[in-house]
């Protein structure tokens, strides 16, 4: 040992720190901290230095600790892994910080002398630079070197010849210099000024230097005022229009080291803060900035610029800031924006936002934010501001600020300015530019307002922003305005009327106007009350959305306000002409809704209110497609005197005599017709109104909404002109957004390589490649064409023989191609129209599509609302129909997104539905009936993904029908649930042949027919996990199918129907209700029915050539495992004879160890029936040739002492083995018993408590995979040497790699 733990002896000599032994003798505890200190991990790194300065505190008493601490630290500043170095920089800097003792200078000289430049080996100069540099740097960190003059001069020094050596640390080291002057007083920076007067004067070579010249202007103004500049520099300030090239060149350096961080440099930064400071900011921006950097055309210079427009904010004056918004800097960014959409490409915008948003919220002032709001809103594309409408840094505009700038966005709406807009246009848009001046500059006032008009609207919806209820009434009202009237004259009593439009509103404009008007209506249909007031705060407790502070809907107050609009026909006018009937419409429509309001208030019900919405709702978008809605309007009034008193009349001109239909039918049916419109506030009110009426739905309402999803309906032609409609008022659109897009896609697309058009005409087209590549075929194939041709060919006697060119003319030549080029032109209309109509087939199919998506919303409103009510039992067929249909149809998104949604519904709001009707007795034979043909359906599917559906759809049934007499619990169950498994004993009658109002007899032949069917067909749709499903929700149907399964194990049709039966009736078996049905004798009988079933089947194994016969057999031996368990706890009276004799044969078979899950579940059986099983045997590697092998001679690496070698256990060579699975199946088959597990297991624990040697020792480790023990080699053998020397070979190695030194810390 290197010494004694408990002092030192009398007259030793101790050694220093630097003697080996005395590093050997540290505690390995304040050891692992310096391997702490280098790894690469934050976290560990710094709660290792934190642990070595409480080790140093609670040592202070011993020196020699801190002096090795020192030395270790020192060390590892020029570790080669790079991650260590910061952590040793870091550590240092925290030890010369809390102990004030240890002198700085020393330090210092320690850092030279051990990375000394000069005495270094060339492969370790750059490690020695960088432990220098950060010696340095962690003597700064301590925050003692401005105390320590010496040591500061040093540091200074150290860091200036660091300097030179800028292939490896850059701009570090005068970074550093900086940093450090900036934390010194004033009085010790004249001190230090002799040492740095060389950088400073030179302070236009280096960014490091021009860096450390504005640090110390900025910090220390009275040491370089302007007298001592013009000494340094040659002129009293730094910016001068003799230094801006010199300024231009380092700024340039600077970008350049610093590319790769994408940040700005400090040295810009400062540089601007210097300008502002010296009152020559214009001069900087407009020669450095705009007309140094931002012309170098280089990417880096540029983002540069923006960083530096982005950090200026701040600094900024108000003429300053307005400047800088209108300046070149600006136009480029716009410009970078707009052609860097592509996903592939750097994208400054978000850093810009950042900028912003740091800037408005700091910022008190409400007009500098103003400005900054305004000047970026004005940078357009023509027209187009490159800001989004959905900007988040709004959230932090003050409230006048932002009053200012929504008045600022009216204005500029209503009096486009483009002349204080900074506008640009890309290359390509100036190469492809065509129109004229003034179709140019209505082109952008458009743009300009649609872009003003979504502002405004994604103002309001932004959730962020605290909103008052006359702001956003006051923004959804100017929306309103002048989306459907304009003007005539000025009136008070109509705010937006008194300003007129300096530019007439275009269609475009107008149609933005309302689309954005209807997005707002449907995000205040479920926004939260606004304001204060205690009713407000109520209702926001209640969660009542899409009401004002009144608690009247945002809706209803906007028709308000345009009844209001109506009643002044002298001052405003209805766009689209409003005619008689449409204005009678919309009186009845608003007597209709105050007689609800009166109605409501006396006696409140969901219905009045359901009304309300869909009035409303079809009242407003009176103003958007008046033919559509006056039709609807007039059903809905009629629809609801009927609903409220008045009974319905009979038709007299009806031919069959029948009866008006129901008021909720005709709801429904307007709810469908406003379902074909697209949009979002329509498809969410109608979702939501249904959800009001459905508990007065009718078989014929709800045939109405399920008629829809019939494939035979696609083919109505009332459907058809609907879809047509869409599809044309689409096209419309589409060509009316082509002219005059508005988003920033649309902009970009004219810079941006590829062309969306082309992209979407080669979508279209790979859509639909199959088709047209057919159809071409056909038409290549037109007989009738040809025959057209042929004629052609022959009376211009074009088909005649060699000579039959010389007998035809000019004119007969002539008039041949006229008739070829009028009859090729034929063709290709004809081709045209084809595809034009499959284009339009197509759509109309798409749009089909998308209302059924919109349909399916209301058939889960009424399964989640009505989910008791009886109707819903007419529900099943349609949705499995839709679901059959997709899963064999096309696989487009669309479709998957119907199949999905329709699933969905299907499974977890219907067949998984916690709620069901109760009350079924009457429909008791029609649901019997019902679950045999889901049943059926199921077994005649071509799918088992569509069978599953139908059979759980018939399990749904299955529950309805017995109600909930399962549940109800049995106070004799309840006792025996207490007791063990083993021990519980059943008394139950039999069950009766009716449980609730199910028919268990009928249910059952149902079931068991499906169960045959799965069982004894090959190709049969049904599944095992089915058939477990229906035993886990319905356990009475246990004790029906029971005997069919467990016949199902021998007689199966192939193995996997077998393996599945063994799985049903493992799970029949543990089902406790089926338990508790059977007597005693019953399950002792049943137990060994299935053995012997189980035994029989596995008799017919012969091989194991296919996955199918391994799945097969686990499921048996999975079976017998829980019969096995089951007999010996029950202790029932089961012969196993033959059992043991197949399992024995089993293990025997070609194959049988391959699968290791198999052979688990198999040896699990075998324990339970008394075998115990051996430990597979480790396969020695064998040489190709054995009779060549011969023994390697091992190299000896020492001795060992007499006193340190352990007698090791003899071993013998290991045989080779050829299948250690087929031996211990062997072992089995002959009777010989492994020796027990438990012994095993107790003889190990003894060998590892007797650690110390002795017997405990010379035994040797238990050999595994062979069951009788190993002959004992004659003392002395070659073998047994070679053994020894082997085994403790090992030994020495493995303590060798997972021991740490371990030191002995002697006084």
């Amino acid at each position: 040992m290197a010494g004694d733990s408990s002092g030192s002896r009398p007259g030793q000599v101790e050694a220093p720190i630097s003697h080996p032994g005395r590093l050997l003798g540290q505690n390995r505890k304040f050891l692992d901290f310096f391997w702490d200190i280098a790894k690469p991990q934050q976290e560990i790194r710094l709660a290792a230095t934190e642990g070595l300065i409480r080790y140093l505190q609670e040592n202070q008493k011993d020196d020699d600790v801190l002096k090795y601490t020192l030395k270790r630290l020192t060390d590892g500043l020029a570790a080669t892994r790079e991650a260590s170095r910061p952590g040793f920089s870091l550590a240092l800097a925290q030890v010369l910080q809390v102990f004030e003792e240890i002198p700085l200078l020393k330090v210092l000289e320690q850092i030279k002398e051990k990375h000394d430049l000069g005495r270094i080996k060339k492969k370790l100069f750059r490690n020695a630079v960088f432990g220098n540099f950060f010696g340095v740097l962690a003597l700064f960190q301590s925050g003692r070197l401005a105390k320590d003059l010496k040591a500061l001069l040093g540091c200074v020094q150290l860091l200036q010849s660091l300097s030179e050596h800028h292939a490896h640390l850059k701009d570090l080291p005068r970074r550093t210099l900086a940093d450090i002057v900036s934390e010194i007083p004033e009085g010790v920076f004249e001190v230090l000024f002799s040492a740095l007067e060389d950088d400073l004067t030179s302070a236009f070579s280096t960014p490091g230097q021009l860096y450390l010249l504005l640090v110390g202007i900025q910090k220390f103004p009275g040491v370089l005022y302007p007298e001592k500049l013009k000494e340094l520099l040659g002129t009293d300030t730094v910016i001068t229009a003799e230094n801006i090239p010199k300024l231009v060149e380092v700024l340039k350096m600077a970008v350049k080291s610093e590319k790769k961080d994408r940040t700005l440099p400090s040295v810009g930064l400062d540089l601007m803060k210097v300008a502002l400071r010296e009152g020559s900011f214009e001069l900087f921006w407009k020669e450095v900035v705009e007309n140094g950097l931002l012309k170098d055309n280089n990417g880096a210079c540029s983002y540069m610029c923006y960083r530096l427009l982005g950090s200026a904010l701040p600094l900024l004056s108000l003429g300053q800031l307005k400047m800088i918004l209108r300046g070149e800097v600006m136009r480029q960014y716009g410009t970078h924006v707009v052609c860097t959409q592509l996903p592939d490409r750097f994208k400054f915008a978000p850093e810009m936002e950042a900028y912003v948003s740091a800037f408005l919220e700091g910022c008190p002032d409400a007009e500098k934010q103003l400005a900054v709001m305004v000047g970026f809103s004005t940078l357009t594309n023509q027209g187009h501001p490159v800001v989004p409408t959905f900007w988040k840094v709004v959230r932090h505009l003050l409230p006048t600020a932002l009053l200012k700038y929504i008045s600022w966005l009216k204005d500029m709406f209503l009096d486009p300015d483009l002349d204080s807009c900074l506008d640009f246009a890309t290359k390509r848009q100036k190469q492809n530019e065509k129109q004229s001046h003034a179709e140019k500059s209505e082109h952008s006032i458009t743009r300009l307002r649609k872009w003003i008009i979504a502002r405004l609207a994604g103002i309001v919806e932004n959730p962020q922003i605290k909103k008052e209820e006359e702001f956003v009434m006051d923004v959804a009202r100017f929306c309103f305005f002048h989306a459907f009237f304009e003007a005539k004259k000025p009136t008070s009593e109509i705010p937006e009327a008194e300003a007129v439009p300096s530019v007439l509103l275009k269609e475009p404009s107008r149609s933005a106007a309302a689309n954005s008007f209807f997005s707002l209506l449907q995000h205040l249909s479920s926004m939260p009350a606004l304001g204060d007031s205690a009713r407000a705060e109520e209702m926001r407790k209640k969660r009542l959305h899409g009401l004002m502070a009144s608690g009247d809907p945002w809706i209803y107050g906007m028709v308000q306000y345009a009844n209001l609009l109506l009643s002044q026909p002298k001052h405003v006018k209805v766009v689209t002409p409003f005619g008689n009937e449409a204005k009678a419409a919309w009186d009845r429509m608003l007597q209709t809704v105050e007689d609800l309001r009166k109605k409501e208030k006396k006696n409140p019900a969901l219905k009045t209110s359901a009304f309300q919405h869909l009035l409303l709702l079809v009242g407003i978008h009176l103003f958007k497609l008046p033919a559509e809605c006056m039709d609807l309007l007039h059903d809905l009034q009629n629809c609801t005197k009927r609903a409220f008193g008045e009974k319905p009349k009979k038709k007299k001109a009806a031919a069959d005599g029948e009866e008006e239909p129901e008021w909720v039918e005709v709801t429904v049916e307007v709810l469908l017709s406003l379902l074909t419109q697209s949009s979002g506030l329509i498809r969410k009110v109608c979702k939501s109104v249904f959800g009001l009426i459905a508990q007065h739905m009718t078989k014929g309402a709800l045939q109405l909404i399920l008629d829809v999803f019939d494939p035979q309906q696609d083919q109505d032609e009332e459907s058809a002109v609907v879809v047509v409609e869409e599809t044309h008022k689409k096209k419309i659109a589409q060509k009316d957004a082509g002219g005059d897009g508005t988003s920033e896609e649309s902009s970009e697309s004219s810079c941006a390589d590829d062309s969306e058009d082309d992209d979407d005409d080669s979508n279209d087209e790979a859509e639909n490649g199959k088709t047209d590549s057919e159809d071409e075929k056909e038409e290549e194939m037109d007989e009738n064409f040809r025959h057209q041709l042929m004629n052609i060919l022959q009376s211009g006697n074009a088909l005649g023989g060699d000579d039959s060119d010389e007998d035809v003319d000019d004119e007969t030549m002539m008039s041949l191609d006229e008739n070829l080029s009028a009859l090729f032109a034929e063709q290709k209309k004809r081709i045209q129209a084809k595809k034009d109509e499959r284009e339009k087939m197509r759509k109309e199919k798409i749009l089909r599509r998308d209302f059924k998506i919109k349909v399916l919303d209301l058939v889960e409103v009424f399964l989640t609302k009505q989910a008791e009510n009886p109707l819903v039992f007419g529900i099943i067929d349609p949705l499995l129909l839709v679901i059959e249909q997709s899963m064999s149809s096309e696989a487009s998104k669309q479709e998957q997104d119907y199949l999905r949604k329709t699933a969905d519904i299907f499974t977890n709001h219907l067949c998984r539905s916690k709620q069901y009707c109760k009350n079924v007795a009457p429909l008791r034979e029609e649901l019997h009936a019902h679950l045999e043909s889901l049943v059926k359906r199921a077994c005649r599917q071509s799918d088992s993904a569509v069978a599953l559906y139908c059979f759980s759809a018939s399990l749904y049934i299955f529950r309805v029908l017995k109600g909930n007499l399962a549940s109800e619990v049995d106070p004799q169950s309840v006792e025996l649930e207490k007791k063990p498994k083993y021990q519980q004993k059943s008394t139950q009658a039999p069950l009766a042949s009716t449980v609730g109002s199910l028919d268990l007899e009928r249910v059952t032949t149902v079931y068991r027919d499906a169960l045959n069917f799965f069982l004894t067909k090959r190709n049969s749709p049904l599944t095992g996990s089915m058939f477990l499903d229906l035993f886990e929700r319905h356990p009475i149907m246990c004790k029906q199918l029971i005997d069919t399964v467990a016949k199902s194990i021998t007689a199966g049709a192939r193995q996997h129907q077998q393996g599945q039966a063994c799985m049903l009736l493992q799970k029949a078996l543990q089902t406790r209700q089926f338990r508790l049905s059977i007597t005693d004798e019953e399950w002792e009988e049943l137990i060994r029915e299935s053995t012997n079933q189980v035994t029989e089947t596995l008799k017919m194994v012969s091989e194991f050539k296919v996955k199918v016969d391994q799945e097969k057999v686990l499921k048996c031996l999975e079976l017998l495992n829980f019969l096995l368990r089951t007999v010996t706890q029950q202790k029932l009276n089961v012969d196993l004879t033959d059992l043991r004799e197949v399992l024995q044969a089993l293990s025997q078979h070609e194959g049988f160890g391959k699968s290791t899950r198999l052979w688990n579940v198999y040896w699990n059986v075998m324990t339970l029936l008394g075998f115990t099983r051996p430990a597979k045997e480790k396969a020695s590697a064998q040489p190709k040739n054995p009779t060549e092998a011969e023994p390697v001679k091992r190299k000896k690496k020492g001795f060992l002492p007499a006193s340190k070698k352990r007698s090791n256990r003899k071993k013998v060579p290991e045989q080779p083995q050829e299948n250690s699975a087929e031996k211990s199946a062997e072992a089995v088959a002959d009777g010989t018993e492994a020796v027990p597990a438990k012994k095993r297991r107790k003889r190990k624990n003894k060998r590892k408590k007797g650690g110390g040697g002795g017997d405990n020792q010379n035994k040797a480790p238990k050999q595994q995979g062979s069951v009788a023990k190993k002959p004992k080699l004659p003392p002395g053998s070659a073998k047994e040497t070679d053994s020894k020397l082997g085994n403790l070979k090992k030994k020495k190695k493995k303590a060798r790699k997972g021991r740490k030194p371990v030191h002995v810390v002697g006084n």
